[in-house]
């Protein structure tokens, strides 16, 4: 297996086994699943988004993320309001709260990843943590490289 196919294969896996799957509410210390967080972090407190906007984004019916809302709703994570505008159209905002949570979220759960590093010997662990450092380096160096790139073609000096 290439170099290129071992991180195409570990990530993934890495993500799957340790992904978070509960976000909790820093303040009620509710559990709120990663999918209807996941609908969180679309929606905004100022900028409204219309239901069905946001259902067709998602891959869902208009129906079906009416419900998923009137759950959030009922929890204070979310405001529908009509549109002033055109009163068949329903807007979407987040709450104070539903920003607390949606902020809240990680892609890894801390207590999966602590069990994961657990499973290896301190050798094997210093060795996994240096070989993740260096990823993080290059994956940051890659993205300084693309804005200097992106830099150089607004000022024009790649041209």
């Amino acid at each position: 297996m290439s170099d290129v196919e071992t991180v195409l294969h570990a990530v993934p896996r890495i993500l799957f086994a340790c992904r978070e799957r509960r976000v909790r509410d820093p303040r009620s210390g509710k559990a709120v699943s990663a999918h209807r967080v996941g609908i969180l972090s679309h929606l905004d407190q100022e900028d409204p988004t219309m239901v069905g906007e946001l259902a067709e984004h998602l891959g869902v019916t208009a129906s079906t993320m009416s419900l998923t809302l009137k759950r959030l709703e009922e929890v204070g994570y979310i405001r529908r309001d009509r549109d002033p505008s055109d009163r068949r159209v329903t807007n979407v905002r987040l709450t104070e709260a539903g920003t607390r949570v949606r902020d809240a979220q990680t892609l890894l759960d801390p207590e999966r990843v602590a069990r994961m590093l657990m499973t290896l010997g301190p050798s094997q662990r210093a060795e996994a943590l240096r070989g993740v450092r260096l990823l993080v380096d290059a994956a940051d160096s890659l993205v300084r490289a693309g804005r200097e790139t992106v830099t150089a073609l607004v000022s024009g000096d790649a041209l």
